[in-house]
């Protein structure tokens, strides 16, 4: 590809295995915008005069309109994105495209197109988390006060209800629009400018540039600027903590959906059948969710392995960024819309969740509370319950059929009034603590998200 110091032609295999063109085209769009504002500083530096600027600014734009048309040619031998427009803009306007790569590098050009790139896909992710969690929202204010078993270590503990339930993955995303906004910021700083890796003796207005582009500010070391992927694994970061919630609000639906806790059903049009068992529903898009987890992980890992050895400044392992991270955004960006989508269309099953909450070993540890407020230290009323639970379990007597006799026989300080804890009412009006799953808690924390996602 490169004259004057070489003397011979890359080799074809060389060319395959160095190209980047044929994923990096995805960046051309934020490789004009960026080029147009560096041809701008140049014009304003007295570089090109202003036929020359309106050559490449029309140029650029009539490339980008071929691109978006389908039109454009990307070729391995040019290698990447930056070069196919870059000498497609020579071709067509003459000398002035030659003037376009004055004072800047590829390796601030790229670093400056990946930035604009993670900083849109930030964006769209973050509108998409909103939505997600308005269809959660929306789900559980429908089933608010609808009662299930809360688990630990997958067995049954406390009753909580649906729209606690819900809105706790309603948190978990409202902690992923804050992290991914706090990494936005930075992400929103401009390395053009910064060259090669030591800036250029021509210079232009970095200020200008940024300011153009949308960015907050300019680097402020220009080895730093072309070295660093942080606010890369910084998104790989943030999109693998969404993973991770999805995942988990996916197994939380697979248990809910089976045959076993029919607490929910999901749409025919969100889950599949069976090639062989003609009764199967299957919950696909949860399996999958919960697997694609593990790429977002890998995506993760694979950038921060390829950085963690580099010398500064740019070294050729950096295009390995770019193929974790356009991933990611795909993967998360569809897993948030079909999950938004399957939310919406999900139905709870009020019948089974109130078979399941009326277990009345869930309220044991009301039962240990009840003696508390009558004088009894914790860990004394705590082995007392456990004591009342074992003669519930070998006599085979619900916990709260047991007579008064029987609690009496295990602690005289067990009152007349002990089947009252028995109560779910009572049970979920005594939980008024912020952050418990009483009614009114539910509804005040379903208004702020409503105001909120509005």
């Amino acid at each position: 590809m490169w004259t004057g110091r070489f003397s011979q032609a890359t080799a074809d295999l060389v060319l395959q295995y160095g190209e980047s063109v044929s994923y990096d085209w995805k960046l051309y769009r934020h490789d004009i915008a960026g080029s147009i504002a560096h041809a701008r500083a140049q014009l304003n530096a007295g570089m090109l005069t202003p036929e020359e600027f309106r050559a490449i600014e029309q140029g650029l734009k009539g490339i980008l309109a071929d691109i978006e048309a389908g039109k454009f040619e990307w070729s391995i031998k040019l290698e990447d994105v930056h070069m196919n427009i870059e000498s497609e803009l020579t071709r067509r306007i003459g000398a002035p495209g030659a003037k376009l790569h004055t004072a800047r590098s590829r390796n601030d050009q790229v670093a400056t197109d990946t930035r604009l790139y993670c900083r849109a896909e930030i964006d769209t992710t973050l509108e998409l988390l909103r939505n997600l969690q308005r269809a959660l929202v929306a789900k559980a204010e429908e089933y608010a006060e609808i009662r299930i078993p809360g688990y630990t270590h997958l067995q049954r503990a406390q009753p909580v209800t649906i729209g606690h339930h819900l809105l706790a993955y309603v948190e978990m995303l409202g902690r992923d629009v804050e992290r991914l906004s706090d990494c936005r910021r930075r992400v929103n700083v401009s390395p053009l400018g910064s060259g090669a890796i030591a800036g250029s003796t021509i210079n232009l207005d970095r200020a200008a540039i940024a300011a153009e582009l949308g960015f907050d500010g300019v680097t402020e070391n220009s080895m730093d600027a072309i070295a660093d992927r942080d606010y890369i694994m910084e998104t790989l970061f943030c999109l693998s903590v969404i993973g991770t919630h999805l995942s988990r609000l996916s197994e939380d639906l697979v248990l809910w959906s089976s045959s076993e806790f029919g607490y929910c059903t999901l749409s025919d049009a969100h889950t599949t059948g069976s090639s062989l068992m003609p009764q199967k529903k299957n919950p696909d898009v949860c399996e999958l969710t919960r697997g694609k987890s593990g790429r977002l992980y890998g995506n993760l890992v694979s950038v921060m392995v390829a950085v963690k050895g580099l010398p500064l400044t740019y070294n050729r392992d950096l295009q390995e960024d770019k193929e974790p991270l356009f991933d990611s955004f795909a993967t998360v960006s569809l897993a948030l819309r079909v999950n938004a989508e399957m939310i919406a269309a999900m139905r709870i099953n009020p019948d089974r969740c109130e078979s399941a909450v009326s277990d009345p070993l869930l309220l044991a540890t009301d039962l240990a509370d009840y003696l508390v407020r009558r004088g009894v230290p914790f860990r004394q009323a705590h082995e007392l319950v456990g004591r009342a639970v074992a003669v519930a379990v070998s006599s085979g007597t619900p916990l709260n059929c047991l007579s008064l006799e029987q609690f009496r026989t295990i602690s005289p300080e067990y009152g007349d009034d002990v089947h009252s804890v028995f109560n779910l009412d009572r049970a979920f009006s005594l939980r008024t603590n912020p952050g418990a799953p009483n009614p009114a808690n539910t509804e005040r924390r379903l208004q702020y998200w409503k105001s909120q996602l509005a």
